[in-house]
C-alpha cells in the first residue's frame, strides 16, 4: 500500500486504510487528553456542547496525526523507484 501523489493518499484515507493504525492511537491519546483537559467538567456533570466539541477534537487531532504518520511511511516518491 503505497502512494506517490496527494490524490492517492486521500484515496487511502477515504477508503479507511489509515483507520487500523490511527484509531488505537486516537483512542489512547484522546482519552488521556480528554481526562486531563475536560475531566473535571465531565465528572461534575456540567458538560455542554462546547465541552463535547473539545472532547471530539481531542480524539480527532491524534487520529489525523497518526494518519499522516502512516501515510508518510507509505509514501514512494516517483523518482525513488521500488522499495529495497
Amino acid at each position: 500500500m503505497t502512494w506517490s501523489h496527494p490524490a492517492q493518499a486521500l484515496g487511502l484515507v477515504l477508503r479507511g486504510r489509515t483507520v487500523r493504525t490511527a484509531a488505537p492511537v486516537a483512542a489512547v491519546v484522546g482519552t488521556i487528553l480528554s481526562a486531563v483537559n475536560q475531566g473535571e467538567v465531565l465528572l461534575g456533570g456540567a458538560a455542554g456542547t462546547g465541552t463535547w466539541v473539545r472532547v471530539a477534537v481531542n480524539f480527532l487531532v491524534p487520529f489525523c496525526v497518526a494518519s499522516i504518520g502512516f501515510l508518510s511511511a507509505c509514501r514512494v516518491r516517483p523518482d525513488d523507484g521500488p522499495p529495497r
